[in-house]
């Protein structure tokens, strides 16, 4: 079973329709669950100010996330339906008909076909409406996201989606939210902070917490969340 790319983003409305404020909303998702952590990439910084390239690591702990979802997976009763964000910024090589020419093109093509510059007596003019649509996305202030649906194990596999070829590849893309079917947990991961963030019930946070493969740290996504310069 391969992922899916979505065209209905209606199972993203809760995330469209929070109320929340936007940067909480992209570092930890909606609102409502009983606990909130931190997954931590790089370790937290340790005075203001600091800058990422002062941290002595080799590298982004990334390698933490399959574990992450190993776990996870384990914690809904639908692993083989989630839904995943990709943040729009993340697509390079994008196909010939871009968001602003492909609505223009369907725009021009649909008032050709309702107002048909046709003499009276004559048959209204065909048109060919673009042939590959530009890809509808999820729309919260600062981000637009695209929206993939599938089983768990599945995640990354952007680019070989059903109803995605002709898009923008996606290769090497993280996922900006990920969340199940049935809303038990969510995680967010957005483009500026060093950690992502995770929502679910208590014992799910405390799980990971206690997790000697991943670092994890309890959160309050109501406060400032440390951050590098």
């Amino acid at each position: 079973m391969t992922l899916i790319y979505c065209s209905d983003l209606a199972a993203a409305d809760w995330i469209v329709r929070s109320t929340l404020p936007w940067q909480q909303l992209v570092c930890f998702g909606p609102a409502g669950f009983d606990a909130y952590a931190r997954l931590r990439f790089l370790p937290d910084p340790v005075r203001p100010g600091q800058s990422e390239n002062d941290v002595e690591v080799e590298d982004w702990r990334t390698d933490q996330l399959p574990r992450l979802f190993e776990l996870l997976e384990a914690r809904t009763t639908t692993p083989d339906n989630c839904y995943f964000c990709v943040w729009e910024g993340f697509g390079h090589a994008e196909s010939a008909t871009d968001d602003g020419a492909g609505h223009a093109a369907v725009d021009n093509a649909q008032d050709q076909i309702e107002r048909p510059d046709a003499r009276p007596g004559l048959a209204p003019t065909s048109v060919a409406l673009p042939s590959v649509l530009p890809a509808r996305k999820v729309e919260v202030p600062h981000r637009a996201y695209w929206l993939f649906r599938g089983p768990l194990t599945e995640i990354g596999t952007w680019d070989s989606a059903e109803a995605w070829p002709g898009q923008s590849r996606l290769d090497a893309a993280q996922p900006a939210f990920v969340w199940p079917a049935d809303h038990a947990w969510c995680v967010a991961w957005d483009v500026d902070p060093h950690w992502a963030g995770i929502g679910g019930g208590t014992l799910l946070v405390s799980q990971l917490i206690a997790d000697p493969l991943l670092d994890v740290v309890p959160a309050d996504p109501s406060i400032e969340q440390p951050s590098y310069q």
